[in-house]
Order: C-alpha cells, then structure tokens, then sequence
C-alpha cells in the first residue's frame, strides 16, 4: 500500500557538499548555517596537516599521523580522501551514513577531488539521491588573493601554492548542483540557506532503500 503521508522522521538525510578554493569564505558560511540551522552536523574531516593556532582536535579536524590515515584508508574507513597543498584529507564514513539513515542531514566541507569521489561512490546507491553539490566562488581573482594573504597563515611558497590550487579548482564549478558567488556576506549566507531548505523538500528524499555504500 501507498503511504501518502511521509513524516520527517522517514526522511533520508541530505548530504550537503561544499566546495570552493581557500579564501573562497566557505569556512565562513558553512559555520553562519550550522548556529541558525540545527537539522544539520557538520562531518569532521581527517587530516595530516599540522593544527593551526586554535583548532582543536575533534573539533576541527581530526588530525592524524600519515601512518594513521593510510591505516584507515587500507580500512575502507573514508568515504572519500584526497591530498590536497601535500597534505592528506578525508571523510570517515562513520560521520556520515549512520546520520543520514536517521534522518540527519550532514555537511561536508571538502575540495572537488573529494567531491567528485563522493558523487562516484554515490552513483547507484540509496546515496545517490541524498547528494547537494555547492560551489562557493569569490567574486574574482583580486578578491581571492587579497583573503588568501590577509589570513597571514601561509609562507610565499604555500601562498603561491593555494593560489595555483585555487585556480585549478575554480574549473571545477559547472559540476556541482549549485554556485554562489561570496561577494556580498550576508547575501551568500541566505542563498546558502535558501539551497538547503529547498532541497530537504526534494521528493527522493523520501522514497529511498538505505542499503549500503560500496
């Protein structure tokens, strides 16, 4: 019999994914959404980088040994995983399909390799119709370079080295489900919200098997 009646609790999760080059604001925005927003987690990413003044482990990373990370790869433990500025990233699935099946909604903020990884893993799985691509872009390249070296968090040589990987990402944006351009803060804010409020409306949301991800 036809259930005419789908209830929230019903609901697959969505997995929002979010994309764009460092000094895109990104960071910015996905943190705006998750205080007004409290249907979505935010998935904590993997890393070998080195923690930043004031990151804390858990919290903004997880950060872990090469060795550590190649151990979880062998383990099939990532969703997806990339090296990105010669550093290692990547999303356990813990982090995300257990919240999915409940309901939850959850946000990846990850660069396009991991994007395209999670859409490649996603094709011909209950996955599939959970996925939202976002591109976030900055205005133009004056603005990027003038975000990028105003944080004061990188030498020339990685400053130079996030720019020539901005600009390879940027080619990137025609894949995804939807763009925003960060030029005015508050504006990319509510189009941010706007995406993800449309989109928990989407009728597959409701209709599908939560088999595993292979």
């Amino acid at each position: 019999m036809i259930n005419y009646f789908p209830t929230p609790q019903k609901r697959c999760g969505l997995l929002a994914v979010l994309s764009g080059p460092s000094g895109s604001g990104k960071t910015t925005l996905y943190q705006s959404l998750l205080k007004e927003d409290a249907m979505i987690d935010f998935s904590v990413s993997c890393t070998t980088r080195t923690p930043r003044e004031n990151e804390k482990d858990g919290r903004d990373y997880y950060f872990l040994s090469e060795e550590d990370f190649y151990h979880k790869i062998a383990a099939d433990e990532f969703l997806e995983y990339a090296e990105v500025h010669g550093k290692l990233y990547g999303t356990l699935r813990s982090e995300v399909e257990n919240r999915l099946r409940t309901g939850r909604d959850v946000l990846l903020d990850i660069d396009v390799q991991g994007a395209e990884q999670v859409r490649r893993r996603a094709r011909n799985t209950w996955l599939h119709s959970s996925v939202l691509s976002i591109f976030v872009l900055p205005p133009d390249m004056e603005q990027l370079r003038h975000r990028l070296s105003s944080r004061g968090t990188e030498d020339e040589k990685n400053f130079e080295k996030r720019l020539e990987n901005a600009r390879e990402e940027l080619k990137a944006w025609q894949e995804y489900d939807y763009l925003i351009v960060n030029q005015d803060l508050q504006t990319a804010e509510q189009d941010l919200n706007a995406v993800i409020r449309a989109a928990r409306l989407a009728v597959p949301l409701h209709l599908q098997e939560k088999t595993e991800i292979q």
